[in-house]
């Protein structure tokens, strides 16, 4: 069953010129000119029920304005959107009771009252039972230990307490899906690990799909199986993590501890006639970088039957890395 279906959707804003200099701001006085800017252009993914995607691109590239429509925000000007079996902007009532949003710059907690007089007027804007308000609201207070932080306003919390606030005002009508924009900016790592906790042990339990957008890359490699990569409105990768990373990534790193001094020269010997480089750090410890054409398993064989080692690490590349790899790539692959 699909949570999310999206075919050829396009968003247009109709955007005034501004002509330079004072002859030409009394030009636009007097007559406006405007143009049309493309922010999303006709782009098609589908997301089934239960899965954690990554949707992600530089600033101006589409994400918010998807996230937009999606949501009901902003209508498309053509094209196909149906999230949870709904048209966004055109069934909104009932559409609202399906879905969770979390915007991290902006709050739908109210500022200068309690939270949980806030969580209390959410219930009656979502029509939730008193029961499953109450039983719903035990779980997520306990699961975020949010217990002292119920009766402060929300302006006397801290960024990290009210972020996780909204997480669950987005989640007490028992939404089926839940967008994220940007919900761990500015905060700290220990608060950004509690949430990626929270949001993994949300879609096993509960089989909530998500819809994560965000510029810490570390937020996708915890949390995301598959990646929508957007770039001035288009989609320019949609797969999963893992290949994202075996197509892009310019190979690995291996770390070595030896248990004995060792020259660079013998490191070569060991590994003769495979393309690898040998980067020695001290006389006991060494990095090795493998291209992806070069079997792991026979470099390490090799190795290990050569010298002792004390410790071995298999060092990734960064994600951030393939990706600006990727957006100064001219051509991508899907």
């Amino acid at each position: 069953m699909l949570a999310i279906d999206v075919e050829r959707l396009q968003k247009s804003f109709r955007v005034q010129k501004n002509r330079e200099g004072l002859g030409g701001a009394l030009k636009d006085l007097l007559r406006r000119e405007y143009t049309e800017v493309e922010a999303v252009k006709r782009i098609s993914f589908q997301i089934p029920q239960g899965e954690i995607c990554g949707y992600i691109g530089e600033n101006g590239a589409g994400k918010s304005t998807t996230i937009k429509m999606l949501t009901g925000i902003l209508v498309p000007t053509s094209g196909k959107v149906v999230v949870g079996g709904y048209v966004p902007f055109k069934e909104r009532e009932k559409f609202v009771k399906n879905i969770g949003v979390v915007f991290g710059q902006r709050s739908q907690l109210w500022w200068d009252i309690g939270v949980i007089e806030s969580f209390h007027l959410l219930r009656k804007v979502y029509r939730v039972p008193e029961n499953d308000f109450r039983k719903r609201l035990d779980e997520l207070v306990e699961r975020l230990q949010l217990g002292e932080l119920l009766n402060r306003p929300v302006r006397k919390l801290s960024l990290g307490q009210r972020m996780r606030c909204e997480l669950v005002a987005s989640l007490l009508h028992n939404p089926s899906i839940l967008f994220l924009d940007e919900p761990t900016i500015g905060l700290d790592i220990l608060v950004k690990t509690e949430i990626r906790d929270f949001l993994m042990g949300l879609n096993k339990e509960h089989g909530t799909t998500i819809l994560l957008t965000t510029h810490d890359l570390q937020d996708i490699e915890a949390l995301c199986s598959r990646v929508i990569m957007l770039d001035d409105g288009s989609i320019i990768y949609d797969g999963s993590l893992e290949t994202l990373k075996s197509n892009w990534s310019k190979g690995r790193e291996i770390q070595f501890q030896f248990a004995h001094p060792v020259k660079k020269a013998q490191m070569e010997s060991w590994t003769e006639g495979l393309d690898i480089q040998w980067r020695p750090e001290n006389d006991l410890t060494a990095k090795l970088w493998l291209p992806h054409s070069v079997n792991v398993s026979e470099a390490l064989s090799r190795i290990v039957g050569a010298t002792e080692i004390r410790d071995i690490k298999i060092l990734e590349t960064n994600t951030d890395e393939i990706v600006r790899e990727i957006y100064q790539s001219e051509k991508v692959s899907s």
